[in-house]
């Protein structure tokens, strides 16, 4: 792997259950379209890798992710703090962030918009619709969605359901 400072990313994915990230990593290979992702496994090491600290001190932090997955229950710092951290610098406060999580509390779904969340995605529970569902997400944020600062860029189309 290329170090940390030299290869940007396109998905960062934030989960800290590796079944859910290996069939998220899978449905974002499928589409191959060579993004690079980069799985962490909890909200500090998220943070830290977003703005350059600890043992991502050398990484570019001017080339940040073009969308972050975000689970919502995860060690260390909880998917709603990195949220609000995200949003409330603003530095990051642009990065699409889409909350993909198996909470489906009102609570939940109303603090993260309340904190700028881009979407909230319930991560289903059928094998193959868990694919369809990342896979869709991918397409949408990747290929459809133009970032503010971001050139336009030109990918496949998206795949039919």
């Amino acid at each position: 792997m290329t170090p940390a400072n030299v290869e940007p990313v396109d998905i960062l994915l934030v989960e800290d259950n590796p079944t859910d990230a290996e069939l998220a990593m899978k449905a974002l290979r499928k589409r191959s379209l060579d993004h690079a992702v980069m799985w962490i496994k909890d909200g500090a090491e998220a943070l830290d890798f977003v703005f350059g600290r600890g043992r991502y001190s050398g990484r570019a932090v001017g080339l940040p992710p073009k969308v972050i997955l975000l689970d919502l229950r995860l060690p260390k710092v909880d998917g709603i703090e990195v949220l609000r951290t995200l949003k409330n610098d603003p530095r990051t406060r642009t990065i699409p962030v889409v909350m993909l999580t198996s909470s489906k509390e009102h609570q939940d779904i109303d603090e993260s918009y309340r904190l700028g969340v881009n979407s909230y995605v319930g991560k289903p529970v059928r094998y193959h619709e868990f694919l369809r569902v990342v896979s869709e997400i991918e397409c949408y944020w990747l290929s459809m969605n133009h970032a503010p600062s971001t050139p336009p860029f030109r990918l496949p189309p998206c795949p039919n359901p």
